[in-house]
């Protein structure tokens, strides 16, 4: 890279994209950042230090070459910054929106750790990508050779999605099986509008699409179609249904209506939003509009469940969480952003009972913190006799997701799973116990974030394509 266009960080100061003010942004689904102008990207982008050992780089789960598509940035060189940014990352339109940056890339960029402010690589790396498609430089997939091996992905989610671009980009016939309408998974029905509009991920499927993958929709795996069913139809399978299963919250008067799961309510808000006919949003059920709505939980789905209920027209929304700001699992930005929304978090604060058979309030214990657990982190006490009373008309459990059981779900033998119920397999291939099948992402890992479904998507992809070329190999001797 040319010298003279990096390195301006001692005199150009961080400034990210313009956000819409909260008084416009409340009203609408919209995404909040605004779009860099060519001047002001490449200006972010030459305050790279081009350092010799790239955090940056490393705390990124796909390793991403940060550091050189930034000087492409910083050169005007859009075209091939975007290559560069898309040879490691089948999805970095995506990563650039719903990356939690401050915890990855740029909370460990050193000019941050300097004093000067990180580098905005998120909205950089989205910007040349929104660019790359506006001037057509994102092209459909298309083999250099056809192969005749076939492989099944059942799940359409990020991790799924991920290893289908890279398998079908070798020429393998791939067919993606998902039990929902839309692909997408998480990225079409669990994360809203205003970090994620919609058309970015269709447009992705439609490139698949186009490229030769076929997916199968509707699809309810041990219920429409087999496992073994699919298993001998392919060559090689990868399960990559991520985590749906809402951990829940035992407490007297959970029962009550009105107490709904985060994926139901995050659903049903982004079906609407592509025009669905949603009988529990209409009814009321999912819909914050006019009600004092309390979320429990404090990581990035609660803070999608609070930002999701102000733009629903409530009339208060709270959010309880049982550790304070500091140790909360939620990203720094997201809970900034909901604060300027009008969302009051309540810290060291934890549910102990709910009020009605239609519920009516929250019984809230105050919670104060003791000393680290096991992951270092101060564990949350009790504080007895500080409990009050929260009113509300919806509250939105956001307490995290576990693995369902595929193997009884799904009638597999043989398919070993962990004591935490996620699939066993290779780290680095996805491999688990049964011949040519693999699995990636939450269903391996535990929930965790899009990033690295996508990274094991693209790993479990490539020990795929490794996998099939010795089973050729073998039948061809």
């Amino acid at each position: 890279m040319a010298n003279d266009k990096m390195l301006k960080f001692v005199n150009v100061e961080r400034d990210m994209p313009e956000k819409r003010p909260p008084v416009l942004r409340r009203q609408d689904f919209d995404e909040i950042y605004g779009e860099y102008a060519l001047a002001k990207a490449e200006e972010q982008a030459s305050r790279c230090s081009q350092c010799g050992v790239p955090y940056c780089q490393t705390h990124c789960p796909l390793h991403n070459n940060i550091p050189d598509w930034l000087g492409l940035t910083a050169e005007g060189r859009l075209q091939e910054a975007y290559e560069v940014s898309q040879a490691t990352n089948t999805f970095p339109e995506i990563c650039g929106r719903i990356c939690p940056q401050d915890r990855l890339c740029e909370g460990n960029c050193v000019i941050e750790q300097s004093g000067h402010g990180t580098v905005t690589i998120g909205s950089v790396e989205k910007y040349i990508t929104d660019t790359a498609w506006e001037q057509g430089w994102v092209k459909p997939i298309v083999p250099h050779k056809e192969r005749t091996e076939s492989v099944g992905i059942i799940g359409a989610g990020p991790g799924g999605l991920a290893a289908a671009d890279v398998l079908r980009r070798a020429g393998v016939q791939v067919t993606v099986y998902d039990r929902y309408d839309r692909a997408g998974g998480l990225l079409t029905y669990g994360i809203p509008g205003f970090k994620l509009e919609k058309d970015v991920v269709m447009k992705r499927i439609d490139q698949l699409e186009q490229g030769g993958v076929e997916f199968v929709m509707n699809c309810d795996i041990g219920t429409d179609l087999s496992f073994d069913a699919i298993r001998g139809k392919h060559d090689a399978i990868l399960i990559a249904t991520g985590v749906y299963k809402s951990r829940d919250l035992v407490a007297p008067g959970s029962d009550a209506e009105g107490i709904v799961r985060a994926i139901d309510y995050l659903t049903a808000s982004n079906r609407k939003s592509f025009g669905d006919d949603v009988e529990e949003f209409d009814s009321g059920a999912l819909n914050a509009e006019g009600k004092r709505v309390v979320v429990i939980g404090g990581g990035d789905t609660a803070m999608d469940c609070v930002r999701t209920a102000i733009r629903q027209g409530a009339t208060s929304v709270k959010c309880l969480y049982r550790r304070d700001k500091e140790n909360m699992p939620g990203s720094q930005r997201e809970v900034a952003n909901a604060e300027e929304e009008g969302v009051e978090f309540v810290w060291l604060t934890a549910p102990k009972g709910f009020q009605g058979d239609t519920v009516s309030g929250v019984t809230v214990s105050r919670m104060r913190l003791g000393a680290p657990d096991a992951t270092g982190r101060r564990s949350p006490e009790l504080i007895e006799g500080a409990d009050y009373l929260e009113e509300a008309d919806l509250v939105v459990k956001a307490l995290g997701f576990e693995p369902e059981d595929l193997p009884k779900l799904w009638g597999v033998e043989g398919l070993e799973v962990t004591r935490w119920g996620t699939i066993r397999a290779d780290y680095t291939t996805g491999k688990t116990s049964l011949d040519g099948v693999y699995a990636a992402g939450d269903i391996v890992r535990g929930a965790s974030l899009v990033v690295w479904a996508i990274r094991d998507g693209r790993d479990s992809a490539e020990a795929i394509l490794t996998y099939l070329g010795q089973s050729a190999m073998v039948a061809a001797e």
